[in-house]
């Protein structure tokens, strides 16, 4: 019998008050509370993409690769050049590039564009030593940003335009200058 009494007080269901009905909240309140929640949500959300995101590797956007503007090389002065040998002849190459167009798979294509070899050659008017002395300096500042990379020809052509090689002959210019070649 007590085995009896003791199941059918588990089965049957306690007998609570209804509670009282939620006082109204005012216009800011209700505001409040929903801005507590959103913020809580948002902050889930956050720590949930960083933990999704996470083992997805990523590398650091040059900007000077993606933000495009107008080329007009040719209605601006070269800029004032640089004082050393090496600088100047990156310069001049560069600005060649900007001028006459850049090239991949050839020093020089049909349109006269250039390659960065080929302008650097095209700006050096025959001397070697000079040449080799800036596409060394080129290379250096091709591997600082990318890493091992074989020749400036192979990075030259591994390039679709020519922004990111136009950029890495400037930053040579810069290099050679800050190293008094």
């Amino acid at each position: 019998m007590s085995h009896a009494l003791h199941s059918s007080a588990i089965d049957r269901p306690a007998l609570t008050t209804p509670a009282a009905p939620p006082a109204e909240l005012s216009l800011e309140e209700r505001l409040t509370l929903v801005n507590t929640a959103m913020t809580a949500r948002l902050d889930e959300a956050a720590v949930a993409y960083e933990v999704n995101t996470a083992h997805i590797p990523t590398q650091p956007v040059n900007l000077d690769d993606i933000v495009t503007v107008p080329l007009t090389p040719t209605l601006q002065p070269p800029p004032e050049p640089y004082p050393t040998p090496v600088a100047a002849l990156l310069q001049r190459a560069h600005h060649r590039l900007l001028t006459g167009g850049w090239c991949s798979g050839a020093l020089v294509d049909e349109d006269g564009a250039r390659c960065m070899l080929g302008a650097i050659r095209a700006e050096a008017r025959g001397d070697s030593g000079l040449e080799a002395g800036a596409a060394a300096v080129l290379l250096d500042a091709i591997r600082r940003e990318f890493g091992d990379v074989d020749s400036v020809p192979s990075f030259n052509d591994a390039h679709g335009t020519g922004r990111v090689p136009l950029r890495m002959v400037d930053q040579a210019a810069s290099l050679a200058d800050a190293r008094g070649l």
